[in-house]
């Protein structure tokens, strides 16, 4: 007898496969395209394969699992997908941590439903041909059948009106024209398409999306390295060098722009369009990527007080800034807050609203080089910014690298083993920011390294190298491949950079009053904080103790929060209104924030 083929639908990638009931859906996942991670090899040793069963029958949980999930969490369908097999067609999530290669772009998100309602506007026009008798020039033509349209429009940006005359004549007066506002910023043939560009300029990675202005769904979407990085890796390195170096802020400018019209060519392409259909984008990054893109001055952003030359929302036509879309086409950049607070982070509170203004108190975290927190009680929001600096994306780490293919990104100390996955499951060539805070959380819980964050000498695999001390991960293969190890000074640039994420945290927290114990939500974006392991994070200190039901992990929040401004006019003003209730403290100003950072710095859950 053939064994029962099951459907199993993995959100949100869009993938699905059949599972016949004797295969895990770890199995089907992999089997199916779904690159969830398996660091134990399939035994049920972690939650590093968790999701959540949403419909449909599975198998009853494993010893493994009764040990990994509390009774809630099993109620609400959290499984390991190798100990987990279908008994019927299912529907899974599979939250951001459970995932490897998908998330390298760094593009990836969950997606909020949005009745779309774009600032700009497109109409189809008919137009009648001049004659001797009817001799009205032709950009009164075109607004002259708007407002036979019922549009009140009164002006044709001049770039669009370089080449209207042209255009009608060879299209017989036939075209559609898009308007924002009062102004036309776009002609087209009639089959032309409505698309946006929404942009979340990182630090580190620069994420780019492609999408439909009439339907809101996003066509493609793209992620590149931030070319400003071979210039500094942390923000205060770029402004430095702009502020030292004569064309520094020109060069700086070029490099993202140059990178975004690369980008735009391959989203095009992607979909079979050009950039001439993109009348619209919409841009967030932290202030100083908002500076740095505008040309503007960065000289009292680099030196306290840290003040923005502008805050609000700003609307720059596209052309100039260099960025080759649709003739009068806008930008639309989203509001500051205050510091390094920026135009990213409203756009990740933005997109997790639905998700924070149910609870209490809830904490949002934005984790990159540079840190974004925000603590949100009721209606008020507090926020600081924190200089995690560039250890959590695998620099200042002695064999740390990008997320790229051979880095190890989960790692588990069993003894004297250590069990790790790499990017593609190619061979080890280094350990990127996910597999560092694995490896410094797993040498804690060893007692490898001690609660001030001392290696000691205690384990097989620890070794005296060049006056430092460190751990070996992989030895590397037939001696092809030289050894991975964590350092002594790898394990304090991660106690640096957690300490000053935590620091902020806490600062927060005594600015209100409130103990972490009362969060009852975490909600994590970010580059590095897309796929963590929560867990790790807490052994490490540098999340909150909390039951693991209380974390949210969201991978692009800001990428989100910039689609949602894009095709919605009403969310760009709940945007702006967000930005305007946010009380922004600098940590620098905060009584007794050096005694909060030693703290933080320790290696003890707290």
């Amino acid at each position: 007898m053939r064994m029962k083929l099951c459907q199993i639908d993995f959100k949100p990638t869009g993938k699905s496969g059949k599972c016949r009931g004797d295969q895990s859906l770890l199995d089907c996942a992999h089997q199916s395209g779904v690159d969830i991670v398996s660091i134990c090899g399939g035994h049920g040793r972690g939650n590093c394969c968790k999701v959540r069963v949403l419909k449909g029958a599975a198998s009853e949980p494993t010893a493994n699992e009764l040990k990994v999930f509390s009774p809630q969490e099993l109620e609400e369908g959290w499984r390991l997908a190798c100990q987990t097999r279908p008994r019927d067609d299912l529907e899974l999530f599979v939250p951001p941590g459970s995932m490897t290669t998908m998330q390298r772009l760094q593009v990836e998100g969950f997606e909020i439903a949005v009745a779309p309602d774009s600032p700009v506007h497109s109409y189809d026009i008919y137009l009648p041909a001049p004659s001797m008798s009817d001799l009205q020039a032709d950009a009164e033509r075109i607004l002259e059948e708007l407002k036979n349209q019922r549009v009140n429009c009164s002006s044709i940006d001049i770039e669009v009106l370089k080449n209207a005359s042209p255009l009608l004549r060879a299209w017989d007066w036939k075209a559609k024209v898009f308007v924002r506002g009062n102004e036309v910023v776009a002609i087209g043939h009639q089959s032309s398409r409505q698309l946006g560009l929404a942009v979340d300029l990182g630090s580190t990675k620069i994420a780019a999306y492609l999408m439909d202005l009439g339907s809101g769904k996003t066509l493609a979407a793209r992620g590149a390295m931030n070319p400003q990085f071979a210039y500094g890796d942390d923000i205060v390195s770029r402004l430095s060098f702009v502020l030292e170096k004569r064309g520094g802020g020109k060069l700086m400018q070029k490099l993202v722009i140059d990178e975004l019209n690369r980008l735009l060519l391959e989203l095009c392409s992607e979909v079979d369009t050009h950039p001439d259909e993109i009348v619209e984008a919409v841009m967030v990054g932290n202030t100083a990527m908002h500076h740095l893109l505008l040309k503007l001055p960065v000289g009292q952003l680099a030196s306290a007080p840290y003040v923005p030359a502008v805050k609000g929302a700003l609307d720059i036509k596209a052309r100039d800034l260099g960025l080759n879309i649709a003739a009068g086409a806008y930008v639309h950049i989203l509001p500051n807050i205050a510091g390094f607070v920026g135009a990213d982070h409203v756009a990740m509170l933005l997109a997790t609203k639905e998700i924070w203004q149910k609870e209490s108190l809830a904490l949002a975290i934005d984790i990159g080089t540079n840190s974004e927190v925000s603590l949100i009680d009721s209606a008020e929001i507090a926020s600081v910014s924190c200089a995690s600096g560039p250890a959590f994306e695998g620099a200042a780490v002695k064999n740390g690298m990008r997320a790229a293919a051979g880095a190890i990104e989960r790692l588990r100390i069993s003894g004297n083993a250590v069990d790790y996955l790499t990017i593609d499951k190619a061979k080890p060539i280094g350990i990127c920011g996910s597999g560092i805070l694995d490896a410094i959380a797993q040498l804690r819980l060893a007692g490898v390294v001690d609660k001030s964050g001392r290696m000691l000498n205690n384990h097989a695999r620890v070794r005296d190298d060049k006056m430092q001390r460190e751990f070996i991960i992989s030895k590397g293969e037939r001696n092809e491949l030289p050894a991975i190890t964590i350092t002594q000074k790898d394990v304090r640039a991660i106690q640096l950079a957690k300490g000053a994420l935590r620091s902020g945290i806490q600062a927060l927290l005594n600015a209100r009053d409130h103990s972490s114990e009362e969060i009852k939500k975490v909600i994590i974006a970010g580059a590095f904080g897309s796929y963590i392991d929560v867990s790790s994070a807490i052994i490490t200190g540098m999340l909150p103790s909390l039951p693991l039901n209380r974390f949210e992990q969201v991978g692009n929040a800001a990428g989100m929060g910039a689609k949602l401004a894009l095709v919605s006019g009403s969310k760009r003003a709940e945007a702006q209104s967000i930005a305007s209730k946010v009380h922004y403290i600098e940590l620098a100003a905060v009584p007794d924030y050096v005694k909060i950072l030693v703290e933080a710095v320790g290696m003890d859950e707290y």
